[in-house]
Order: structure tokens, then sequence, then C-alpha cells
């Protein structure tokens, strides 16, 4: 069971610094080059948009700090609720970026949550399972 501990917590671990990344390029790097490429767009579209995606990335941000607090908290029962609130929050807004922006945000984003989800969930049931 450690094992798959240190998997989950690994992979909740990535997904917050990837969105803690994606706050960075959404609010400071956005019409930046690096932002440009990154996001295949004009620097004419980014800054009509600036303030969309220093938004969005203000989301990211809170989504981030959402998973390092269930990485903090001493609760194994509350890490696991806080991990499948903001992961399944993570895969919709993946899902729903890939339908309306570009099916990369699917694997880049909705994927990794997703995989973090199902270990959450295993690991719960094995949790509960055991505590019975």
């Amino acid at each position: 069971m450690m094992a798959v501990i240190i998997l989950i917590n690994s992979l909740v671990i990535f997904i917050a610094i990837q969105h803690f990344l994606f706050l960075i390029l959404e609010m400071f790097f956005w019409t930046k080059p690096i932002g440009l490429k990154i996001f295949r767009q004009s620097l004419e579209k980014a800054r009509a948009s600036k303030a969309l995606a220093a938004n969005q990335g203000l989301y990211n941000g809170f989504l981030s700090a959402g998973l390092v607090w269930s990485l903090l908290h001493p609760s194994i029962f509350t890490t696991n609720e806080l991990q499948i609130f903001f992961l399944t929050c993570i895969f919709i807004a993946g899902v729903f970026g890939a339908f309306t922006v570009s099916r990369r945000i699917f694997w880049i984003q909705a994927m990794p949550a997703l995989l973090g989800l199902i270990l959450v969930i295993l690991a719960k049931f094995i949790l509960d399972f055991s505590a019975d």
C-alpha cells in the first residue's frame, strides 16, 4: 500500500506543479514569446485575451493549491476527499478545454488528472475496506 501512496503523491505533486506552471504562463508569459509558442497564438490575439488568460491562470493556481493542501492534510481520509475533488475539477476542466480549445488539453491536463483520480479512488476503497 505504501508504494501506491508514493505513486499517488508523486502524480499529485506532478499535477500541482503542472498547474502552478500554467498559472505562471497564463498570468505572466501570455504575451511573451514562450507563451505565444506554447499556446500557438499571435501577439495580437494574446494581447486581446490577456485579462482572460490571467483569470484562467489564477484558477489554475487555486487548483494547484488545493492539491498541495491535500498532501499536507494530516488525515488520510480527508486527503483522499480533497484529491478526489480537485482532480475531478481538473479532469472536467481538461475535457471542456479539449472540446472548446484544443484536443491537446485532454492529454496534457485531463489524462494525468484521470489517472490520479482512478488511483486515489482505488486507494480509498482499499483504505475503507481495510478499516472495516
